[in-house]
């Protein structure tokens, strides 16, 4: 479409009562919107309780908890011979790892490299 298109939709009667009447609807939802968040606001306000300082959660008394390192090592299952008794489920573990003997982290072996990509020798 050209511009002298555009001038002459502009300029009819029919466009501006449409352009009205799409104006005038978009400011009424605009002002529903708007009350329906007043109304939530003010039932939020009225419906939940606000806890006081006094009934926020406080530290323990030694202190923040503190993340735990160690060296964990696999809980492997007993082997069973065909004579020996079964493993019954009260005997399992909760996990299937344990604190390990050795808590010094393993490190990288010198002469090898980081990882692949790293730009190490590798092994020589």
């Amino acid at each position: 479409m050209t511009t002298a298109t555009y001038e002459v939709l502009a300029a009819s009667s029919d466009h501006a009562v449409a352009v009205t009447i799409a104006f005038i609807g978009g400011l009424i939802v605009a002002c529903a919107l708007i009350w329906a968040v007043r109304v939530g606001m003010r039932v939020m306000d009225k419906d939940t309780h606000h806890p006081d300082p006094a009934e926020q959660p406080h530290l323990p008394e030694t202190g923040p908890v503190r993340e735990m390192r160690e060296m964990r090592e696999p809980d492997e299952m007993p082997v069973v011979t065909r004579d020996g008794e079964r493993l019954l489920p009260h005997e399992l573990h909760h996990a299937s790892t344990r604190t390990g003997k050795d808590q010094k982290p393993r490190r990288w072996l010198p002469g090898s490299s980081g990882s692949f990509g790293g730009g190490g020798l590798g092994h020589t």
